[in-house]
């Protein structure tokens, strides 16, 4: 099983270029199963999920190849088999936005019951909820959500809670749908906005996407379309915390500023400086960085993905933070791990308070989830000695060339298999 190790201590310095985000590759991906005619994506990332939604989608007769070069092109020309196996789900969670699609398309599917991270239960009801609520028949049996329907109807669904991928797989089912859906509570990401744009592309007629209350009339079909999947403000901002932690100078390229407000807002009240001009952003810091709270919630509050690697900066930053997650209940897991670097850490309900050390010390840690890797590896940036990283294949289904990209910037880490 393949670690990462680091030796901390050294300042960063350079330029880099963002990826495509997994978080928008992989529901557009599955925008696909919509059409028979062809879908020509650029920019998408070379993850492990990306790779296995290709997998997933050629398995129901998706002539899809892996990702190569940022670039594939995915033909739906026949669905021969509806269905989603737990062979594949169990180790991606965003598998489940086949069901919309599946639905809408072939009137059937037969997915299985969600995996992915260990950060919370996530539940797929609103999923269910909804498609419910546009006529279609579903109910749980092995393990697997069997769906049927003729035709699925519009409809007003109100979101009992916002949900990204409830609102994807919903926004998808709709397209084809008889009528007009109205999904209101729904979730404002920028994700969400990428995929309205492809599938506007493709034919579909949306309203209010990246607002609350998402306006869809269905059409009888879609057709191919060109689309670029948007930039990772995840990865932006993991890198930006890389660079708040350890020092140094930084520019990103190819970024998309105006969705990450939440983030560089933070770095700048930590001290750093952080200029934004058109694509590329700018941060130069020096010093230990100032204790700064965070609260995550829906976009555009504080993203819960950017939590663990803002937990890393307050580890070593010069005061207390108190880090909320509201999101997710049980996303303190890496909590323990930053400890056993040094972190004086202490979680109480759903809030940890972090008092900062002057250095972390390196040592062996496990990464929980594909976040927490992202804050276990700017800590080691920042310890003093070695860190070891171990269970990365949580990292690889979300960074692409994470090591590379960071030795690039001066850092000294390197893949251990």
């Amino acid at each position: 099983m393949d670690k990462l190790r680091i030796r901390g201590g050294r300042s960063l310095e350079g330029e880099v270029r963002v990826s495509g985000a997994k978080n928008a590759a992989l529901p557009i991906m599955c925008a696909a199963l919509l059409t028979g005619k062809p879908l020509r994506l650029s920019n998408v990332p070379h993850l492990m999920d990306t790779r296995t939604m290709a997998k997933l989608l050629r398995q129901m007769g998706v002539a899809a190849e892996p990702p190569a070069e940022g670039r594939i092109t995915l033909h739906a020309a026949r669905i021969t088999d509806p269905t989603a196996g737990y062979d594949l789900v169990k180790t991606m969670r965003a598998s489940v936005l086949v069901l919309g699609p599946l639905l809408a398309r072939c009137g059937m599917a037969k997915v299985s019951l969600p995996g992915g991270c260990a950060i919370g239960l996530r539940p797929v009801d609103q999923h269910v909820k909804g498609l419910q609520a546009m006529g279609a028949s579903i109910f749980v049996e092995h393990g697997y959500m069997h769906a049927s329907v003729e035709r699925l109807r519009g409809a007003r669904i109100v979101m009992d809670m916002v949900t990204v991928t409830g609102t994807e797989n919903l926004m998808m089912a709709a397209t084809l749908a008889e009528g007009t859906t109205l999904i209101e509570n729904a979730a404002r990401e920028p994700e969400v906005l990428d995929l309205a744009r492809c599938l506007a592309a493709m034919g579909a007629k949306i309203d209010g996407a990246g607002s609350d209350a998402i306006r869809i009339e269905g059409v009888r079909s879609l057709g191919g379309a060109s689309h670029e999947v948007m930039p990772d403000r995840i990865e932006t901002g993991t890198y930006l915390a890389a660079a708040a932690a350890v020092g140094g100078r930084v520019r990103l390229i190819g970024t998309a500023p105006k969705t990450l407000d939440a983030t560089l807002e933070k770095l700048t009240e930590a001290g750093a400086q952080v200029r934004v001009n058109g694509t590329a952003i700018d941060i130069e810091t020096s010093g230990r960085p100032k204790p700064v709270s965070v609260r995550t919630a829906p976009f555009p509050g504080f993203a819960t993905d950017m939590q663990a690697q803002f937990m890393a900066l307050a580890c070593i930053a010069d005061g207390t933070a108190v880090i909320t997650e509201t999101i997710f209940e049980n996303r303190f897991m890496h909590a323990l791990e930053l400890q056993r670097l040094g972190a004086d850490i202490s979680i109480q309900g759903n809030s940890a308070v972090v008092r900062g050390v002057e250095r972390l010390q390196g040592a062996t840690v496990m990464a929980t989830d594909l976040r927490a890797s992202a804050g276990l590896v700017i800590a080691g940036l920042a310890a003093e000695g070695e860190t070891v990283v171990d269970r990365i294949y949580h990292l690889d289904r979300g960074y692409e060339a994470l090591e590379t990209k960071l030795g690039a910037l001066g850092a000294r880490i390197e893949r251990l298999r």
